[in-house]
């Protein structure tokens, strides 16, 4: 039997759990059958091993243009932008990702850290000489991502400012509209553009320059400084959201944490397993492929569902628990194969960073309304997220 669309239900008073519908597809069958708004016939997966098989898979293509969504009503997406590496296919891909790879290394990262701790301990003076309630999500989830990413591209100290109000205007919230939203990205594309020219002609320790030093055009480098920016902005800030809301309500892992700094690295984990950063990831076949006895034939568009496949009990034992002391390694938040999130190590340095000093600095941290009445950025989402996050101390 297909499954008709992908279920985005959550269950009622579990804000932060995958929709009940996808566990129970998972139990028949991981690689089910669905039928996709329009019509398409195409997969849903649900496993832990399928969806590894599949995003490991080079005869699945990442294109948007070729693939369906599972949800919505939003007719079929255009090809990727200039500089978006996440949705196109080698060997153009390989190209970008191989002068990328170098941004990541230990020095910049060990630099990084540093720079981290300063912000954090900066967002957190703010938030303490505020005083309670504080909105953590405009106290530190928002401003630390957008901050380090200035560090990375290296938006001069004079700009981070106005970059900083584009970069959360950017993201689509209780009082933004999508105009908003399209009007600061322009402009945020606009400021990264700007400092190309700049770059070239007085390189400094930062991502823009080593891009700039190489053969890739203005354009070019414009759009992976707007991409790395998309995709490390408002996902690791959502997650340090929803991963702070997540402790506050077992406060048991809360209290774990306070009693034990040592954890922090393992819960970063066990938090991007729990909450996954958003519904799904899609794959095209571009050939029949055979995954786990299944026949995907030429064309078919297959949706995984990282929350299904990091609560698959095949890979991960009591998968709805929330467990700081669990070994997830291997969780597929950052999915997997050729196209596993670049930044990956710098968003982990960020969380790790931000839970450790901000349960250092506020071990009462607690919620300042009930868990119900903490806003959810949920529905049709590429990043779950929270709109707001009340806390007092």
């Amino acid at each position: 039997m297909a499954v008709n669309g992908l279920p985005l239900a959550r269950p009622e008073g579990r804000p932060l759990d995958p929709p009940p519908e996808l566990a129970e597809i998972r139990a028949r069958a991981p690689i089910s059958p669905m039928t996709y708004p329009g019509g398409h016939e195409g997969w849903l997966v649900t496993g832990y091993a399928q969806a590894r098989a599949v995003l490991a898979d080079n005869r699945f293509s990442a294109r948007y243009e070729l693939a369906h969504l599972p949800y919505g009503d939003f007719g079929r997406l255009p090809p990727a932008p200039a500089g978006d590496i996440s949705a196109i296919d080698p060997p153009e891909h390989t190209r970008y990702r191989r002068l990328l790879a170098g941004a990541f290394t230990v020095r910049r990262m060990a630099l990084l850290a540093e720079r981290a701790e300063e912000i954090t301990a900066g967002l957190l003076d703010a938030m303490a000489g505020q005083g309670p309630p504080a909105d953590l999500v405009t106290a530190l989830a928002q401003p630390l991502p957008g901050l380090m990413i200035c560090e990375l591209l290296g938006v001069p100290a004079a700009e981070r400012e106005r970059f900083q109000r584009h970069a959360a205007a950017g993201i689509l919230g209780t009082d933004v509209t999508p105009d908003d939203t399209y009007r600061a990205w322009a402009a945020l594309s606009e400021h990264i553009g700007a400092l190309v020219p700049v770059k070239r002609a007085a390189p400094a320790e930062d991502l823009i320059s080593d891009l700039a030093a190489g053969d890739l055009t203005d354009e070019e480098i414009t759009g992976l400084g707007v991409f790395l920016l998309g995709a490390g902005l408002d996902t690791t800030g959502s997650v340090l959201a929803r991963g702070v809301f997540a402790l506050l309500t077992h406060p048991e892992q809360f209290a774990l944490l306070r009693s034990d700094p040592g954890l922090v690295e393992g819960a970063v984990e066990e938090l991007l397993r729990y909450l996954s950063i958003g519904p799904c990831g899609l794959r095209t076949a571009l050939e029949d492929v055979e995954v786990d006895g299944v026949l995907i034939r030429a064309g078919q568009t297959v949706t995984i569902s990282q929350p299904a496949a990091n609560r698959d009990p095949a890979r991960f034992p009591d998968p709805d628990t929330l467990d700081v002391r669990r070994d997830a390694a291997g969780h597929l938040t950052f999915t997997h194969g050729i196209h596993q999130c670049l930044g990956q190590h710098l968003a982990r340095l960020e969380l790790r960073v931000a839970l450790r000093e901000l349960i250092a600095r506020f071990p009462t941290l607690r919620l300042a309304v009930e868990p119900g009445d903490v806003p959810m950025r949920d529905e049709y989402a590429n990043v779950y997220g929270l709109y707001r996050l009340p806390v007092a101390w």
